[in-house]
């Protein structure tokens, strides 16, 4: 009986061993398969990433193949130092300096539009206005992005160049104004809680509303004087580098404000409540505490807005007047001026029918210094928001 009962006792116990080595089989089995399918899924999002990296390294190529020819023909000097743009003349001229300076003035005058404005109206979403409110002036802002370059070129060249030509003096002034009073404002608050602090505590009050009139008066008799001198200037053409700079700034308003608003987000709440429990007041929190805690990712925003002014076309092509020279003075921005944008778009019909000479390669050589400018900025740019993602642990 006993050999009987153990024959038994190995049968029941067989069917359990063999599920579980099946079990087993499977689980390797489809183990495998996950990795697998993990490693294809891994290698065609590298393989996208290589074609974007691909494609960029290309356009340097086919660029720099064009472009190179030039400065053999031609050589550096000429390029870099002369101010005298004359394609089609004979003898032929290809200085750019001009141009490039054009550029950069224009490039100046859209970031002192767009960053003030846009810094301050992240810091407005960011710590200022409800949830709710934010929720609906943030896509109204980021609008401003899905606009066609060609209709903000439209609106400079027949809305906005006329009202510089007929009325530039009012224009400017109420500009100057505008731009001035939130300075002045805050200038007069900060000098007169100072002159207030050295006061003695019954006359601290008085002290601060008497130096907030006197301030207030002086600072309104400024505005009013800078404000007359302005509106008695008379601008001869409306299409100049100061209408380009608006409108440029403008476009360039919705990237300013949305990587400065997440770079002031990412400061976190931590931070803000801290401040308050030190007793600091909301202005003092956010220049003292928020502001330069997420300084990296505003120079990032800056960064990232003079790149889409200096590489607009449609807008400088239209309303920038395109002439080849220096404003005299050099910071005349009531001058017409040419980029290199405008430059190469405007230029590359004519020079199609000239393909392979200096007039054909220079437009590639002027794109080859754009695309390189624009690639170290944004490298530069990359490099600010990497280390602000590590000062705040993240």
């Amino acid at each position: 009986m006993l050999p009987h009962s153990k024959i038994k006792i190995q049968n029941s116990m067989t069917p359990p061993l063999q599920s579980s080595k099946r079990s087993l089989v499977m689980n390797a089995s489809t183990s495998r398969l996950r990795r697998l399918g993990g490693l294809l899924g891994q290698g065609f999002l590298f393989s996208v990433t290589s074609l974007s990296t691909l494609t960029v390294f290309f356009i340097f190529y086919f660029i720099a193949k064009d472009a190179f020819p030039f400065f053999k023909l031609e050589g550096f000097r000429e390029f870099f130092t002369s101010t005298r743009w004359y394609p089609s003349g004979d003898p032929a001229e290809f200085g750019t300096m001009a141009i490039f300076f054009g550029t950069g003035i224009v490039t100046l005058g859209a970031v002192a539009v767009s960053v003030p404005l846009g810094v301050s109206a992240a810091v407005c979403l960011s710590d200022v206005l409800p949830f709710n409110a934010r929720q609906i002036v943030k896509p109204v802002i980021e609008i401003l992005a899905a606009i066609p370059s060609v209709a903000y070129g439209f609106f400079a060249l027949v809305v906005f160049a006329p009202l510089l030509q007929n009325h530039g003096g009012a224009v400017l002034a109420a500009g100057a104004c505008l731009m001035m009073a939130p300075l002045l404002v805050l200038l007069v608050v900060v000098a007169s809680d100072l002159i207030a602090d050295r006061c003695s505590d019954l006359m601290r009050r008085k002290a601060r509303w008497v130096a907030g009139l006197v301030l207030g008066a002086a600072a309104f008799t400024l505005m009013t004087y800078i404000g007359r001198q302005l509106g008695a200037i008379e601008i001869a053409s409306g299409a100049n580098a100061l209408n380009v700079s608006i409108i440029l700034g403008i476009m360039a308003l919705p990237t300013v404000v949305s990587v400065s608003e997440d770079a002031l987000q990412a400061a976190g709440r931590d931070l803000r409540e801290g401040s308050y429990a030190l007793g600091a007041t909301r202005a003092e929190t956010i220049l003292k505490t928020v502001i330069p805690a997420s300084l990296s990712g505003i120079l990032a925003a800056v960064i990232l807005g003079v790149m889409r002014a200096i590489g607009e076309t449609m807008v400088v092509w239209m309303a920038s007047g395109n002439a080849a020279r220096i404003p005299g003075p050099w910071y005349n921005v009531l001058e017409p001026v040419r980029t290199l944008t405008a430059t190469i778009a405007g230029d590359m019909g004519e020079a199609d029918h000239v393909t392979g000479s200096s007039r054909f390669h220079v437009l590639f050589a002027m794109a080859f210094c754009l695309l390189a400018f624009s690639f170290v900025m944004n490298l530069v740019s990359e490099g600010i928001v990497r280390r602000s993602r590590k000062k705040l642990g993240k």
